[in-house]
């Protein structure tokens, strides 16, 4: 399910910042990209970052790090919002979220990339996912993909490290295969130290067995967003 995170290009008055600054302190995740939308990027991004690490989500952290603010991040913002919404028309099940200047992909069980009990192999109906996925990265070519590996807790920590990290790297080398720049990637990996359910049920467990995605702007996307807003 798409959440979309409404994106102000004008900053804000010097109160709104303040209101919002204390608002961030008890936001969640995408209520934390509407706040950055709605204010500058270098003040509340840090802010953010702060609250984003200290709740394990390194994925948010790269979108909220990674943005510009102003007028150029309401241009990078518009052209994430399309990258978005083809990822879900291509994707469906995917839960994708626009998140202030980038978007967040998370891939689990249900959303159609999965791997059996123990492999990391990308065949089947993760292939036929990860082959839509690679033509809208074709589409758009001005972005930076990180690519997250994560486990449930079921099995030894240093394990299921291990098996994040291939899993993870396959997702990535699966794609830079079907011809997008492997430049465009970072890989990491996480194991079972970000869950995003509770791993003391079976829908908790199949929540976190999951590739998650951080799309954000690249150097030459930030570039022309700052040389079309500055006229």
């Amino acid at each position: 399910m798409k959440t979309y995170l409404t994106k102000s290009i004008f900053m804000t008055l010097a109160a709104s910042l303040i209101f919002a600054c204390s608002a961030v302190k008890n936001a969640n995740h995408k209520q934390k990209g509407a706040v950055v939308g709605a204010t500058s990027g270098a003040v509340i991004g840090g802010i953010l970052g702060n609250n984003v690490g200290k709740g394990n989500n390194t994925a948010l952290g790269a979108i909220i790090g990674a943005a510009v603010g102003g007028v150029a991040g309401g241009f990078i913002g518009d052209r994430m919002d399309r990258q978005a919404e083809r990822i879900e028309e291509e994707i469906p099940g995917a839960e994708v979220t626009r998140v202030g200047e980038g978007i967040n992909v998370v891939f689990n069980e249900d959303a159609g990339v999965y791997f059996d009990t123990s492999k990391s192999n990308v065949k089947g109906t993760s292939a036929e996912t990860l082959n839509k996925l690679s033509g809208i990265f074709k589409e758009y070519p001005k972005s930076y993909i990180l690519v997250e590996g994560h486990t449930d807790s079921a099995g030894p920590e240093d394990y299921n490290l291990k098996l994040s990290q291939q899993r993870a790297e396959s997702v990535t080398n699966y794609l830079v295969a079907q011809g997008i720049s492997k430049g465009r990637f970072t890989t990491k990996w996480y194991g079972e130290l970000q869950p995003k359910a509770d791993n003391g049920t079976t829908e908790g467990k199949r929540k976190n067995r999951r590739v998650e995605l951080a799309i954000v702007a690249s150097q030459e996307l930030k570039d022309e967003a700052k040389a079309k807003t500055s006229k």
